[in-house]
């Protein structure tokens, strides 16, 4: 039986990015205990490019905003680091250049096939992906996902940053 004091120690945290119209994007990163309690959540302030950025990003523009502007700097912030950082959204993946944590994907079931197989893992009721230059992470998070139940649906917790960000901004846009 494992420790549960050293296994209540992983943290996972949600990150999630939403448009907001007219305004940029705002990040929103929810760390949480194995079984998904809330344990902390930081939101960045809209962040938008010039149309200058645009131009020289290019296709570039948004790993670039999501990845190293809005991921990164919520990771700073957190008092409680996570373990692992699970998104959904592809653009996210290249923020595990950046920071120590484990940086995992869910997989399109449909689009899923096509990846090789060393980057994708069981993680709960989902496939996830890894990033390519850090295929030692599937390892690391195999033996750490020992701990987690099987049957944890953790593409839940994103909807739930998802729908903290709209809450956010509809308080702001009233106040």
């Amino acid at each position: 039986m494992p420790d549960t004091a050293q296994t209540d120690r992983y943290h996972i945290g949600f990150l999630k990015v939403v448009e907001v119209s007219g305004a940029g994007f705002v990040g929103g990163l929810l760390v949480s205990n194995r079984f998904g309690k809330p344990l902390e959540f930081q939101c960045t302030t809209p962040v938008k490019a010039n149309r200058v950025q645009e131009l020289l990003y290019g296709p570039t523009l948004r790993p670039f905003l999501f990845a190293e502007l809005i991921g990164k700097t919520l990771f700073e912030r957190l008092a409680v680091k996570p373990d692992l950082i699970l998104v959904s959204q592809p653009e996210l993946i290249d923020l595990r250049r950046h920071i120590k944590a484990i940086v995992a994907c869910t997989v399109d079931e449909q689009t899923g096939h096509a990846l090789p197989d060393e980057q994708q893992v069981q993680l709960g009721q989902r496939t996830v992906r890894i990033h390519p230059e850090h295929l030692d992470d599937v390892a690391r998070l195999q033996k750490a996902m020992a701990d987690v139940p099987a049957d944890a649906d953790l593409s839940e917790p994103l909807d739930r940053v998802r729908d903290a960000l709209q809450e956010t901004l509809r308080s702001v846009t009233a106040a």
